[in-house]
């Protein structure tokens, strides 16, 4: 054997363990072992429900907050042929002059955020820590025109990137 061929090897295997404890230190020293698993939340804090889901398994209730009779139904049935449960429909009790707002707690903040690109990321969320269930009120304003078309609102969801649980909530474990 020749020399260069020698030392070649010894070169090559050199690298190796020098890649071996790299991978090695990497793998000890990691700190996303826990990621997601709500390290350092509150006890008792709510655990609120981030998941993003399927038009069909969201609940809402729609209300109009403008002068157009009427808008409530319209919307609502909208909602209802793009597979939404639609619980109730009818007038607010003031008027307001935004696209919308979306009412929800913790059990609605995945449901919220799917709406929202409905709405194109114009509708305001106002979250209620106290609310028990996972239904989202939608409060129609006087700026509202239409929802988006299904492009827009995967162009939107894009765009807001994943549902992140609201200050003094925890996420919910996600199952596999």
């Amino acid at each position: 054997m020749s020399f260069a061929r020698v030392r070649a090897l010894v070169v090559v295997g050199l690298l190796a363990v020098v890649a071996l404890v790299i991978v090695v230190v990497a793998v000890v020293r990691d700190t996303q072992g826990k990621g997601g698993a709500a390290a350092g939340c509150p006890e008792g804090a709510p655990l609120a429900d981030v998941a993003l889901h399927e038009n069909k398994d969201v609940k809402i209730n729609v209300y109009n907050a403008t002068d157009e009779p009427g808008l409530a139904k319209k919307v609502a049935d909208d909602f209802r042929n793009r597979k939404f449960q639609v619980k109730k429909e009818g007038n607010a009790k003031q008027q307001l002059d935004g696209v919308a707002v979306l009412q929800y707690g913790p059990k609605g903040v995945g449901s919220a955020h799917l709406l929202r690109a409905y709405f194109l990321n114009n509708a305001e969320p106002k979250f209620d820590i106290k609310r028990k269930d996972d239904t989202v009120d939608v409060v129609l304003g006087n700026n509202f025109a239409q929802l988006a078309t299904t492009t827009e609102v995967n162009q939107s969801l894009g765009d807001l990137g994943a549902p992140v649980a609201p200050a003094g909530t925890c996420p919910m474990p996600v199952d596999k």
